[in-house]
C-alpha cells in the first residue's frame, strides 16, 4: 500500500532502519535531521509499495557512501545527493520517476527521503540490501542482474563524476570507494537506475515500512513498561524478518576501531555477569557474533546490538566501554540466502573462514544460554 511519510514519524523510522542497519549505515540522528529539514521545507513524502510501481518507471537509488566514523563527524552539506541524482539523470538522458534506498541504515534509509523531497519525487518501500552492507556490489539488485553503472558521486562542495564500469560492480565499488577517501571519506551516490519491473524482480519489498513497524515496536513497549525484545519478536513474526534469536545480554568490555581504505573495521568484546564472553567483528556492520568461541550468528543474517534497558540500536562507530547491551540475531529474507546471494555478500564474500548458517537453525537451548 502506497503511504504518506510525515515529520512526525522519523523517529520510529531512524530507530528502525538504525537496527536493520546491523550497526553500519550511518548515524540515525543524522539521517533523521536531513529528512526533518527537507520536510518541513517541501512537505511530507510519498512512499509507494513496489507493487503499486508501474513496471516502466524509471527508478534511481541514491545513498551515502563512506566509512561511519568519518560520517559521524563529517556532516553533510545537504546538496550532495541531488547533485548526484541530477548527474545521473545528465549522462542517462531521463529523468528519474521515483528514488529508492539503496540499503536499510540509519542515514541511508533518509538520504535518498532528503532528495525526495528536495526534488518533489516519491519513494519506493524497498531497498537492495534488506540491511546495510558495507560494499557497492553486495545488492540483490547486483545478484539478479541489474548493472550498477554507471554510477555519479558528487561531494561537499558541488564536485561529481561518472563512474561506469559496465556489468562490473565490484570494479565500480573499488572506483567510487577511491573516489570517497579522495573526498574527505565521504560521498553521496546514485546508481543502479532500473524500471519499475526490475525493482519488483530484483529489490528486497517494504523495508521502509518494516523500518517504521520496527522502530514503533521498540518505542511502545517501552512506554507501556513491556520487553522490548518481545514486542520487537512480535512485529518481525508475520514479516520476510521472522525470526529473532537472543544473542548475548552482556556489558561491552573492549572496543577496537580503526578505518581502512574507506571502512570502519573492528571488533568489540562482551562479558555476561555468568562469566560467558561474546566477540563480534565489524566491517561498517556487524559480520560475526561468537560466544565463547562458537559461532552463533553470521552475514547476511542481522547481527544487531541493542542497548540493555531502552533497546535503543547501538551503531559500530558508537559502541563504548562500559555499556550494557543485549545482541539479537534476525534472519534475512529467502532472495539474500540463495547460493547466488551467498557469493555477493555471504561469508566467503567478506573473507571469512565459515560456511553460512541461519541464525534459526542454531540449538534453541543456546538461546536460554544467552539470558
Amino acid at each position: 500500500m502506497t503511504w504518506t511519510l510525515n515529520a512526525s514519524d522519523l523517529d520510529d523510522l531512524a530507530r528502525g532502519a538504525a537496527l536493520l542497519g546491523t550497526g553500519g549505515g550511518g548515524d540515525p540522528h543524522v539521517g533523521r535531521l536531513l529528512a526533518l529539514t527537507a520536510i518541513e521545507q517541501y512537505g511530507p513524502i510519498t512512499i509507494i509499495d513496489p507493487d503499486e510501481l508501474d513496471d516502466d518507471a524509471f527508478v534511481i537509488p541514491t545513498a551515502q557512501m563512506g566509512a561511519p566514523t568519518v560520517v559521524a563527524e563529517k556532516l553533510p552539506a545537504g546538496t550532495e545527493g541531488v547533485v548526484a541524482l541530477r548527474a545521473l539523470e545528465q549522462r542517462l538522458g531521463r529523468t528519474a520517476d521515483a528514488t529508492m534506498p539503496i540499503e536499510c541504515g540509519g542515514v541511508n534509509s533518509m538520504i535518498p527521503l532528503h532528495i525526495a523531497a528536495v526534488a518533489g519525487l516519491p519513494v519506493v518501500d524497498a531497498d537492495g540490501m534488506g540491511r546495510a552492507f558495507p560494499e557497492l556490489q553486495m545488492e540483490t539488485f547486483s545478484v539478479y542482474g541489474i548493472n550498477g553503472s554507471p554510477l555519479a558521486l558528487a561531494g561537499e562542495n558541488g564536485e561529481s563524476a561518472i563512474i561506469d564500469t559496465g556489468a562490473d560492480n565490484k570494479r565500480m565499488e573499488d572506483f567510487a570507494r577511491a573516489l570517497t577517501v579522495t573526498l574527505g571519506g565521504v560521498a553521496h551516490i546514485a546508481e543502479y537506475s532500473m524500471t519499475g519491473a526490475d525493482v519488483k524482480r530484483t529489490a528486497v519489498p517494504r523495508t521502509l515500512t518494516l523500518a517504521l513497524t520496527v522502530g514503533r515496536a521498540i518505542r511502545t513497549a517501552r512506554e507501556d513498561h513491556v520487553d522490548p525484545l518481545e514486542r520487537l519478536a512480535e512485529a518481525l513474526a508475520p514479516t520476510l524478518y521472522s525470526h529473532l534469536r537472543v544473542l548475548f545480554r552482556g556489558k561491552v568490555t573492549d572496543v577496537e576501531r580503526r578505518t581502512v581504505g574507506g571502512f570502519t573495521r573492528g571488533a568489540a568484546q562482551l562479558k555476561a555477569p555468568n562469566g560467558s564472553g561474546m566477540h563480534i567483528a565489524f566491517q561498517n556492520e556487524n559480520l560475526t557474533a561468537y560466544r565463547d568461541g562458537k559461532l552463533v550468528c553470521i552475514v547476511p543474517d542481522l547481527i544487531c546490538i541493542l542497548e540493555a534497558e531502552t533497546a535503543e540500536p547501538i551503531t559500530t562507530e558508537a559502541l563504548r566501554y562500559g555499556q550494557r547491551v543485549n545482541v539479537i540475531g534476525i534472519s534475512t529474507p529467502d532472495m539474500m540466502r540463495t547460493p547466488r546471494a551467498l557469493d555477493t555478500f555471504g561469508p566467503r564474500a567478506f573473507g571469512l573462514n565459515e560456511d553460512y548458517r541461519p541464525v534459526e537453525a542454531h540449538d534453541a537451548a543456546e538461546e536460554a544460554l544467552a539470558r
